[in-house]
């Protein structure tokens, strides 16, 4: 205490003349209109500057959260959309008497660990059996495919990436619904090859290659990549096509984990073509 007494006193000087300039200050603001006014927007300026800062610090640390949101709210526009539901058709009572059924749920889930260099690549994402997630059930980014579940514990699953030597995916070419597989050969994470598709097929490099809705896993329509190179094969009559993923692997955060809601009931109908 005797300490800061010493240190006011011997400092008095400047903290007078400081009173006295916010004094001054205050009675030029009160009785002049003008430098009031500008005194009054000064300090709103800084005042608004400084709930900005803060207003940005929070919402960076809060980051996680709002990401978290808008996976759930994805999740639920693209269970909403056309792509998840099936037409159904009744023309018994009426000329066309159509309604839609969903066909396909998505579950929003964050990706724990994954990798890309290696021949084989998985992920691991943060939802499991308790969640409602089952082996082989689809999963995609936002922005195009991502795996297939191959395993699955209680709060956590793992994928194998489109990035392995086992994955087979059947797509097509969305400008003219010819059919073929897309495969990772190795190499860049980036590129894929589309293979079976007729050497007579008009392409272009840049057309896009969707999922063909064949598959009992992935919903029609979902975007793979895009042409970026194309050959004939020699002696087979198909073409090899090198496409760009749309997905990149690298930098997956928040993915979809897709339910078929028919696959039950498409696996017993498959079932009795069999027999």
């Amino acid at each position: 205490m005797r300490q800061l007494f010493r240190f006011l006193f011997k400092y008095y000087f400047f903290f007078l003349f400081v009173l006295l300039e916010v004094f001054a200050f205050i009675m030029i603001a009160n009785n002049n209109y003008y430098q009031g006014g500008r005194m009054l927007n000064t300090a709103n300026q800084l005042t608004g500057s400084i709930y900005q800062s803060y207003n940005n610090i929070f919402d960076y640390f809060n980051l996680k959260e709002t990401n978290r949101q808008l996976a759930a709210e994805n999740a639920l526009l693209h269970a909403q959309n056309e792509n998840s539901y099936v037409k159904i058709t009744n023309k018994l009572f009426k000329v066309q008497d159509t309604t839609y059924k969903q066909q396909y749920q998505y579950v929003d889930a964050k990706v724990i660990s994954s990798s890309t260099g290696k021949r084989n690549n998985y992920l691991m994402l943060n939802k499991g059996f308790e969640q409602g997630v089952r082996n082989d059930m689809a999963v995609v980014s936002p922005i195009g495919i991502v795996g297939i579940v191959n395993g699955v514990s209680n709060n956590f699953c793992s994928v194998m990436s489109l990035l392995h030597s086992e994955m087979k995916i059947t797509a097509k070419i969305k400008k003219n619904n010819y059919l073929g597989t897309v495969v990772w050969e190795g190499g860049s994470y980036k590129t894929g090859t589309l293979l079976d598709i007729p050497s007579h097929v008009v392409i272009s490099k840049g057309d896009t290659v969707i999922t063909s809705g064949h598959s009992l896993d992935f919903p029609e329509g979902i975007p793979i990549g895009t042409v970026s190179y194309f050959k004939i094969n020699q002696g087979d009559n198909t073409y090899k096509i090198n496409i760009t993923f749309f997905t990149d692997y690298k930098k997956l955060d928040y993915v979809y984990i897709v339910r078929n809601l028919f696959k039950e009931e498409q696996l017993k109908m498959k079932g009795v073509q069999h027999e």
